[in-house]
């Protein structure tokens, strides 16, 4: 398994712009599958957007367009640009890994970052 630590949250007014970080530990990064999740108070965990191993992108219908997932292998880090930010986006962000292929469950991902804060303000 990989530990991840998740990193980027913050406070931002509607319509603005900020970048999320997953930085992974472990030496086989690159043949994990990862994913961003967020859930929101009294709301369940969800999608967001993946990313596989060989790079092939996933974004919910809610951020596409305006949420971006990307990778650097050399840098065992996963990235979540997101822009246009709504107040709706607001919520705790996750970053998770699995092997190789993505999915939207979140039961199929096998290791969990603890977590960053995105609040929009409207």
């Amino acid at each position: 398994q990989v530990q991840l630590v998740e990193s980027g949250g913050g406070l931002v007014q509607a319509g603005g712009s900020l970048r999320l970080s997953c930085a992974a530990s472990g030496r086989t990064f690159s043949s994990y599958g990862m994913g961003w999740f967020r859930q929101a108070p009294g709301k369940e965990r969800e999608f967001v957007a993946a990313v596989s191993w060989i790079g092939s992108p996933s974004t919910a219908d809610s951020v596409k367009g305006r949420f971006t997932i990307s990778r650097d292998n050399n840098k065992k880090t996963v990235y979540l640009q997101m822009n246009s930010l709504k107040p709706e986006d607001t919520a705790v962000y996750y970053c998770a890994a699995r092997k190789y292929e993505i999915d939207t469950r979140v039961d199929e991902y096998t290791s969990w970052g603890q977590g960053t804060q995105v609040t929009v303000s409207s």
